[in-house]
């Protein structure tokens, strides 16, 4: 499990509450401060005279080049070795996970740096240390790389109607992601009620797999995104984050690598889940498929009444894609 460390130095009792206030794993203090940290807080200190001794358990090295990489293996088989980088790079580090360099640590100075070192690799460093500018800074950056999405609890809906419409603006996403067999995103024509669209992750005998994209629905149309938020399918662009979804609820952030807005013939979609009507609009093609509870992808052309799909739902209103407690009605 990844960890998070937090530099305090110089001393500073804010930085120190909102490290612990924000879930941090461990603080680095100068000597003599453990004891307040201790005070305010139960939490791992590092430092000369910490839990963790710095320049016996645990060691700081210059990164200056690729020369480095062998005596930091070395080094993180007997302690823990926390990197710096004059220039702050990848390759040294995807180096190091390649050699399996355990008890590596890196040091990063930004939100940007710290979700890196996370993802280096797929699997990613274990520690960083993070330098925080202020207290505003920290708090963002233990909120974001200490969040992942919670599993959703998925409703099965009962289809009532598959009706064609007229032409309309449809929103295709092509994320950054390779998804998989019962892996798509949530969308619908209400923030309280999102189908599990699946990806364009299934062969067919005219248009290869796509598994990066979902053909999601028309530009009014809502879609989940990371911090239990909502957006229209219009409103994303390249780097935004989406929420990923699969059959069983469990959730990943996705990247937009772009969008496609193209005009397309599309069909109303009604299902009901116990006694509430809801519905989504997507294009008319049998490439575009919703997901079943078994987590298999069911076309919307063959798709008929009584047959069962996947959706998420939400009692609460939403002002700006945020949660409110407000009694909404969209139809």
């Amino acid at each position: 499990m990844r960890e998070i460390w937090v530099r305090v130095d110089p001393w500073d009792k804010d930085l120190v509450t909102t490290a612990l206030e924000g879930g941090a794993d461990a603080i680095m203090v100068p000597p003599g401060h453990s004891g307040q940290v201790k005070e305010l807080g139960v939490i791992r200190t590092v430092s000369e005279d910490g839990d963790v001794k710095l320049g016996q358990d645990v060691v700081y090295y210059n990164v200056t080049s690729g020369d480095d990489e062998d005596e930091i293996v070395r080094l993180s088989q007997s302690r823990q070795v926390i990197l710096v980088f004059s220039d702050w790079t990848i390759i040294p580090v995807e180096n190091l996970i390649a050699k399996n360099a355990q008890n590596i640590i890196v040091e990063t100075r930004s939100l940007a740096e710290a979700e890196t070192a996370f993802g280096i690799l797929e699997k990613g460093v274990d520690r960083i240390l993070y330098v925080p500018t202020d207290v505003k800074d920290l708090k963002n950056a233990l909120s974001r790389l200490k969040s992942t999405p919670e599993p959703l609890d998925l409703k099965r809906a009962e289809i009532l109607e598959v009706k064609p419409l007229g032409m309309g603006d449809r929103v295709c996403v092509d994320t950054c992601t390779h998804m998989g067999p019962g892996e798509g995103m949530l969308v619908g024509n209400s923030s309280g009620a999102l189908f599990l669209v699946h990806a364009e992750s299934v062969a067919n005998p005219y248009v290869s797999p796509r598994p990066f994209r979902v053909n999601a629905g028309p530009v009014h149309a809502y879609t989940r995104v990371p911090e239990g938020r909502t957006r229209y399918l219009s409103e994303l662009s390249a780097g935004d984050a989406v929420l990923l979804v699969n059959h069983k609820g469990e959730a990943t952030e996705g990247i937009v690598g772009r969008l496609k807005i193209e005009k397309r013939p599309l069909m109303l979609i009604r299902a009901k889940v116990q006694d509430r009507e809801i519905s989504t609009i997507v294009q008319n093609a049998e490439t575009i498929r919703l997901t079943t509870p078994e987590g298999a992808p069911l076309s919307v052309t063959v798709m008929k009444p009584g047959d069962e799909v996947l959706v998420a739902l939400e009692e609460s209103g939403r002002h700006f894609g945020m949660k409110i407690d407000e009694q909404i009605t969209e139809k």
